[in-house]
C-alpha cells in the first residue's frame, strides 16, 4: 500500500461515525449566510500577479515535524498582515497534526476583516458531511484529491460544495488525473508536484501540466516551493498561484519571503 492509499484508508475509518446523510437544503443554507471577503477562486484570479496561498501545516509524512504546537490562530495573523491573497488549512489530525478547531479559529480571527483572504479547508475528503463542516467552520474552498477518488465521489464532493457556495480545488499529478479533473468541471486546479506514492517533489511536474490546462481555469502549483525561484519557475509555466505550507511554517517571520514573493508579476 502506498502512503495516499494508507492515508486514505485511515481518513475513510476515521469520519466512519460522522458519516450521514447531507440534505442539499443544508448545503444551500450556508451558501446564503453573510460572507465577505472574495471567493477562493477570484482571490486567486490577479491577471499578471503571482497569487499567494500560505499554508498552515505543523507536520507532514514526508518532512516530519515542521512547527510542532503552532497556533493556527497565530500563523494566520502573520500571513494576514504580511497579506497573503488566501490560506490553507490541513485539518488532518494523523498525519499533520491539524484538526477542524484550527479552521474555526483562524475563521474567528479573520471573521470581522472586510479584506479578509478566504480559506481552503485541506483535508482527504471523502465524504460531503466534510464540506458541511468546512463550510460551517468558515472555509470557502475544499481539496478534491482526485488521485484518491472515484469519479461519482469526485462529482459528489464537487456538487456538495457548489451547493454550499464553496469552490473546489482539484489536485492532480499527471495527465490522466488532469484529464479527470477537466472532465468533472474543475475551474481551480492545484498541481502538486509531490508524488503521493512516495511524496518526492519535482518542479518540472507543474512545468509539464500547467500548459495543458485551459486558460480559464485557475492553476495552482503546490509544493516544492521553498525559495524566491521557485515560485517564479512555476509562475514561468503558467501558474496564477503557488500553495507554500512547509517553507513559511519553517520561519519564524515569514512576512519579508511573502512580500518577495508578491513582487512576482
Amino acid at each position: 500500500m502506498d502512503k495516499l492509499e494508507e492515508i486514505m484508508a485511515w481518513k475513510r475509518r476515521e469520519i466512519a461515525d460522522r458519516i450521514r446523510p447531507v440534505h442539499p437544503r443544508e448545503l444551500a443554507m450556508l451558501a446564503e449566510a453573510p460572507k465577505s471577503g472574495p471567493t477562493f477562486r477570484d482571490a486567486l484570479s490577479d491577471p499578471g500577479h503571482l497569487s499567494l496561498i500560505a499554508e498552515i501545516k505543523r507536520r507532514s509524512p514526508s518532512a516530519g515535524e515542521i512547527a510542532g504546537g503552532a497556533p493556527a490562530q497565530e500563523r494566520a495573523r502573520l500571513y494576514y498582515n504580511a497579506g497573503v491573497d488566501a490560506m490553507s488549512v490541513l485539518t488532518d489530525e494523523k498525519y499533520f497534526s491539524g484538526h477542524l478547531k484550527d479552521l474555526w479559529e483562524v475563521s474567528d480571527f479573520l471573521q470581522f476583516r472586510e479584506d479578509a483572504p478566504p480559506l481552503l479547508r485541506k483535508d482527504f475528503m471523502v465524504h460531503p458531511v466534510q464540506i458541511l463542516e468546512a463550510a460551517e467552520a468558515g472555509a470557502k474552498a475544499i481539496l478534491i484529491i482526485v488521485r484518491a477518488l472515484g469519479d461519482d465521489e469526485i462529482d459528489a464532493l464537487y456538487e456538495a460544495a457548489n451547493l454550499a457556495g464553496m469552490d473546489s480545488l482539484f489536485e492532480v499529478h499527471n495527465e490522466a488525473e488532469l484529464e479527470r479533473a477537466l472532465r468533472a468541471g474543475a475551474n481551480i486546479i492545484g498541481v502538486n508536484n509531490r508524488n503521493l506514492s512516495d511524496f518526492t517533489t519535482d518542479l518540472a511536474v507543474s512545468e509539464q501540466l500547467l500548459p495543458m490546462i485551459p486558460q480559464e481555469v485557475v492553476k495552482v502549483s503546490e509544493s516544492g516551493i521553498f525559495e524566491f525561484e521557485d515560485a517564479a519557475r512555476a509562475r514561468d509555466a503558467g501558474a496564477d498561484a503557488v500553495l507554500i505550507g512547509q517553507a513559511l511554517m519553517e520561519m519564524d517571520d515569514p512576512e519579508p519571503f511573502i512580500r518577495e514573493l508578491r513582487s512576482l508579476n
